[in-house]
């Protein structure tokens, strides 16, 4: 479904800078430095509308959620949970973040969620997939030493694909689940898109990697 256009998004991100950072890029080492407690990083790239990172930062209050958005029109959504849950262990950002290593010091981040990323299907589009080898590179400098990815989404396609990334790339898995809601795991924080093919009956894949 496509996101209606708000005109009015990018001046309400501006408007919002207690929650929305503006200039990420020269936040790079310093990040713990916008919250009010110094604690453990965790990056959600792909925040969408903003219910993982609330639900997270609500259950987790002892560590700091960084939610990364390209798509302005949705990430005001977020930028409205945050604001009405007056959560102060997260903020967000409005960037296409091509390069992590950019916007994130070595060993800066201690987790990595990727949560239902486009799966770009096509082999002529393999090098935008967020698990694609390119990416990995990026994520294992920002991640400190056992860091963790998890990810989930419910293309099995694109699942697989990731398995065999993550292990061609030499990465240690420590959980595979092919079907995330029969386990009752009361950790999971559903996101808008997990939620809608969950209720429609569609498994739900994780799998949680580290670097060796």
């Amino acid at each position: 479904m496509r996101i209606r256009n708000k005109p009015w998004a990018e001046d309400y991100i501006k408007k919002n800078d207690s929650i929305a950072v503006l200039n990420p890029y020269e936040e790079k080492g310093n990040w713990n430095q916008l919250f009010t407690e110094k604690q453990k990083l965790a990056l959600e790239i792909g925040t969408g509308k903003g219910q993982f990172i609330e639900g997270m930062a609500k259950k987790n209050p002892e560590t700091n959620f960084i939610g990364i958005e390209r798509d302005k029109n949705v990430l005001v959504s977020a930028i409205d949970k945050i604001k009405e849950s007056e959560l102060s262990n997260a903020r967000l950002v409005y960037e296409n973040a091509r390069d992590l290593r950019d916007m994130f010091a070595r060993d800066e981040i201690d987790t990595i969620y990727l949560n239902f990323s486009d799966p770009w299907p096509k082999t002529r589009h393999e090098k935008r997939r967020l698990t694609y080898k390119t990416f990995l590179e990026q994520y294992q400098n920002v991640l400190k030493d056992q860091g963790k990815i998890i990810l989930k989404t419910d293309n099995r396609g694109f699942f697989e694909y990731t398995l065999v990334s993550f292990s061609q790339f030499g990465m240690k898995l420590e959980d595979v689940t092919l079907d995330l809601h029969e386990l009752e795991d009361e950790s999971n924080v559903m996101t808008e898109y997990e939620e809608k093919f969950s209720n429609k009956g569609q498994p739900i894949y994780r799998c949680i990697a580290t670097f060796e």
